[in-house]
């Protein structure tokens, strides 16, 4: 395993054209279809910072901006935007091309995952540190440490009012 990788070693691109399968009655692709989109570029991401399988341990936050539709080409970049121990911070953005608009991309969709790496036996297995190298990285970085302490709060919230 490597010591230190930058968010740049774990980016995964994913396309996709959206068709008729993926929508739902109002002919707009299914909230769920790119959820999966999502799910898998971040798994990619998390795993190829890991060096190793990572599995999905929460989703923070996926906003939806604006509808895909049939004929749109999905893209979907995923990087590593903080890496603790076992466990790493992903950010996702999808954008969608029109195939009846011409013009620039839409973004349709951001979100931030949580993956943890695991061994052959779904043990959690410790990951690169990540050294972030941009002013963008530093603050994608940055905002990252603030979700993940956000989380930890409200875990310990939690646990103090079930009385556990």
């Amino acid at each position: 395993m490597e010591d230190k990788k930058s968010p740049a070693d774990s980016t995964v691109t994913l396309a996709h054209i959206m068709s008729a399968h993926d929508t739902n009655l109002y002919g707009t692709v299914h909230g769920g279809v790119v959820m999966k989109l999502v799910d898998d570029a971040a798994g990619a991401a998390a795993a190829r910072h890991a060096g190793c399988p990572a599995v999905t341990a929460s989703v923070d936050r996926m906003s939806f901006i604006a509808p895909a539709r049939v004929g749109d080409l999905l893209t979907v970049n995923a990087q590593v935007e903080y890496a603790g121990r076992t466990s790493m911070d992903v950010g996702v953005r999808v954008t969608a091309e029109r195939w009846n608009a011409p013009g620039p991309a839409t973004e349709v969709v951001t979100a931030h995952l949580t993956f943890v790496a695991v061994d052959a036996d779904g043990t959690p297995h410790a990951v690169p540190a990540l050294v972030p190298v941009t002013p963008q990285e530093r603050a994608l970085h940055e905002r990252a440490g603030a979700r993940r302490a956000e989380r930890a709060a409200s875990r310990a919230a939690s646990r103090g009012q079930d009385g556990a």
